[in-house]
């Protein structure tokens, strides 16, 4: 098999968010066409925070664009002159009012490679330090640790349905066994 190939790009709307973007692509049999890409000028981060009692931490938040509730793992864009072992430590005071012990990275993925660029980078951290309330408390309706051994009954519920969350916390859950 090889590789599709492109012959262009061109930009139909951006901000300092997102570029949505119509790429000139051909497929190795020769057919040719506009494909959709969404360009994203900062990857993402992610932490799992775990304590000693097997619990993880979890913020509880609503979703305009789907409407929806749910837990989620704290997360967030990568800002520029920061590595994504700060931006984890970053989002995940500013979202929980706790700061991660020692990160270690579990990986880095493409969520949506068919249409989207962004890149999340996994870490966890095994334990933290309780610093304060968050410094965000617009984006988050409460914070709690949840055991781990829950995950699978809240996504069954509809109740854990962001895909980084669930891609981070499947991986965290490999990586005990």
């Amino acid at each position: 098999m090889t590789r599709w190939r492109v012959h262009g790009e061109r930009t139909i709307y951006a901000s300092e968010w997102l570029h949505v973007c119509l790429t000139d692509v051909e497929l190795p049999d020769g057919t040719r066409f506009d494909h959709h890409v969404v360009r994203l000028p900062r990857p993402a981060v992610g932490v799992i925070i775990r304590d000693a009692d097997h619990r993880v931490l979890l913020l509880r938040r609503h979703r305009f664009i789907t409407d929806t509730w749910g837990w989620e793992v704290p997360a967030g864009g990568i800002d520029e002159g920061e590595t994504p072992a700060e931006a984890a430590v970053r989002e995940a005071v500013e979202e929980s009012g706790w700061r991660p012990g020692p990160l270690r990275e579990l990986g880095r993925y493409f969520p949506s490679n068919g249409l989207c660029d962004q890149a999340f980078h996994v870490f966890v951290a095994d334990g933290a330090e309780h610093v304060g309330e968050p410094t965000t408390p617009d984006e988050v309706e409460r914070v709690e640790w949840i055991p781990l051994a829950r995950v699978p009954e809240l996504a069954a519920a509809g109740e854990l349905g962001d895909g980084f969350s669930l891609t981070a916390l499947l991986w965290t859950m490999q990586a005990t066994r």
